[in-house]
């Protein structure tokens, strides 16, 4: 039953990417990355890792020069993220590509179309940037997640049988790739 205070209410999203991080941006990137990490949808965490640990990694994400951080708010709380990032500066043959990586929408701010909002924000940066195609790896557990890379036009081209090791068990894992 939805409380009186919230009938009517329309959620308020918004989809940007950022230079800078507050310490608010930095707690709520990690409590909505534990979020996900409980649902399955980690970013390659299988269990969410202590809250200091999971801090210096947002911490250390902006530190990065070749990657950008790209963050979804529902209600003006950050609920989501990806990251693009760079081609090492000696990787002449691919440095037309870049990578999207670390997407995640925390489960209790989906089905606001944040998913599509964080993709979609993706592409344009790396269009702004000169890539002329992205790509991007997720295990195939991630239902959620293949079907907005889908939605977008992001075509598989590969499985890796190997991919992740949850728990005694190899979990496959797929690529993607979209051109510009």
């Amino acid at each position: 039953m939805i409380s009186e205070s919230l009938r009517g209410h329309i959620a308020k999203i918004s989809v940007e990417t950022v230079d800078q991080l507050t310490e608010r941006d930095i707690n709520e990137l990690s409590d909505s990355a534990e979020s996900a990490i409980l649902s399955g949808g980690g970013f390659g965490w299988l269990s969410p890792p202590p809250k200091s640990v999971m801090e210096d990694y947002w911490r250390g994400v902006q530190m990065i020069p070749d990657r950008h951080l790209i963050i979804a708010r529902l209600d003006k709380v950050i609920a989501g993220s990806c990251q693009i990032t760079r081609p090492p500066k000696n990787n002449e043959a691919q440095k037309f590509s870049c990578q999207l990586t670390t997407f995640f929408v925390a489960p209790w701010a989906r089905g606001h179309g944040l998913a599509q909002m964080i993709v979609a924000e993706s592409e344009a940066l790396a269009k702004s940037e000169g890539f002329l195609m992205i790509n991007l790896d997720v295990r195939a557990t991630q239902d959620r997640a293949i079907q907005s890379f889908e939605a977008r036009g992001f075509k598989r081209y590969a499985t890796n049988n190997y991919y992740a090791k949850v728990g005694d068990d190899y979990v496959l894992g797929f690529y993607y790739h979209k051109e510009l």
